[in-house]
This record gives C-alpha cells, structure tokens and sequence, in this order.
C-alpha cells in the first residue's frame, strides 16, 4: 500500500504565509511522501532476494527514518496549523493544555517564551512540544534533523518547521518574525486533541 500526500490547500490564506511559500512547502512535503513509497518499495525488494547483508539494504533503512519523519513531521506541522487561528492556547482558559503548562513552566507566557526560544535557536530543524503521557509532562524540544533527537515514546502536541524552506521566501533571515506568525496560525483545538 502506497502513502498519499495530504491536502494542504486549505491553508492557502493563511495570514503572514503567502501562498507561492505555503505551495513550495505542500511540494517539499509531497517529495517525502514519494521518497517513502519508492524506499519502501526498494527495500521490500531487497528482503524479498535475501539481500539483508548488503550496505544497500543498510543505508536505504537508515534512509528509510529521515524521509518518513520528514514525512509524519509536515503532516503535523500543517495540521496544527490554521487560517482562522485564535492565536492564543491562553483563549481556551483552563482546558487541560493550557493546564499542564502552567503546571510544567507556571504560565501559558513562559511556556510560549520557551517555545519560541527553542525555535529561535540557530540551526536548522523543528521545534515540538512533546507530551510524556507515561509521566504526564510536556517537553520543548529541539529536533536537529528529521530522524535524529525525538523523545522515544512522547507525542508531539505541536509541531513547528524551522527549516529554511518553511520561512525564507516570506521573512528573509527573520525567523523570528515568521515564528510570531506560525503562533497566531497554530490551531489549538488540534493541538488539544493531540493530547489524548
């Protein structure tokens, strides 16, 4: 079974994201989903002749993690995302979020200080908000490379692109500009579900 691309369009509007940048990133994502496939179907070949010892199979396994996080990652990345925003987790007082923000940094404010400092660090990668469902805690974390970094068994709450391609066209070297505008973006409501 083949994976397909999700449709993005509707974030096509969205504001502080000009179109020609949203269609160059739903491409960039679209190019993961093709990589995925076509590994896939490489690698079940190689199984499928024995050839479990040989640096092909090695390295296209290896391979294997950076197009399907690349992949998993966007999928995330544009779902949390919204054009009709609230912009503010703190418009949803006392949901369970907003909750366990508070009890991980003492505010929503220093939870969203910390976020965008992670995403403001230099450096290419993603900025997540992980929740420990084992310990009941949420994390900021900041991924590097697509398949290098995660915390095993936590879910990604919110997921944010820090990668050139997810700002440059629009902010220039201003990433801190377009991280003000992926948080007027993100759709709590998402988010919030994520934590189930």
């Amino acid at each position: 079974m083949s994976y397909q691309p999700k449709s993005f369009d509707h974030l096509l509007g969205t504001p502080g994201f000009s179109d020609q940048l949203l269609k160059n990133h739903f491409t960039l994502y679209q190019g993961y989903v093709t990589n995925v496939n076509k590994l896939n179907d490489i690698v079940v070949a190689l199984e499928k002749d024995g050839k479990f010892a040989t640096p092909e199979f090695a390295e296209l396994n290896r391979r294997f993690g950076w197009e399907w996080n690349g992949m998993r990652l966007h999928e995330l990345y544009f779902g949390n995302m919204s054009p009709k925003s609230s912009g503010a987790a703190s418009g949803h007082a006392g949901s369970a979020l907003e909750e366990k923000m508070i009890k991980e940094w003492g505010s929503y404010e220093a939870w969203e200080k910390d976020f965008k400092a992670v995403g403001s660090m230099r450096g290419i990668g993603w900025a997540i908000l992980y929740l420990d469902k084992e310990a009941d805690r949420l994390f900021n974390v900041w991924i590097n490379e697509h398949d290098v970094g995660h915390f095993a068994g936590c879910t990604p709450i919110l997921v944010m692109d820090v990668f050139e391609h997810a700002f440059i066209l629009d902010y220039g070297t201003k990433r801190a500009d377009y991280i003000e505008s992926f948080m007027k973006a993100v759709d709590w409501g998402v988010v919030e579900a994520r934590l189930i």
